[in-house]
């Protein structure tokens, strides 16, 4: 169960930045904060599997 909790957690946190990023930056910008929002979920995806993910 600590497992789940750990990745529900991690989904939450990158909710919150996106979200953030979005209100604080890109309000009026569609398309900028698209390609924002693609790249935070990218780093965020990357950064699972390099140090969070167990094999």
């Amino acid at each position: 169960m600590g497992r789940q909790a750990a990745v529900v957690l991690y989904v939450l946190a990158m909710v919150a930045v996106v979200v953030g990023v979005d209100i604080l930056f890109f309000r009026h910008h569609i398309w900028a904060r698209l390609a924002v929002n693609v790249g935070i979920v990218l780093v965020f995806a990357a950064f699972y599997f390099r140090f969070l993910k167990r094999a």
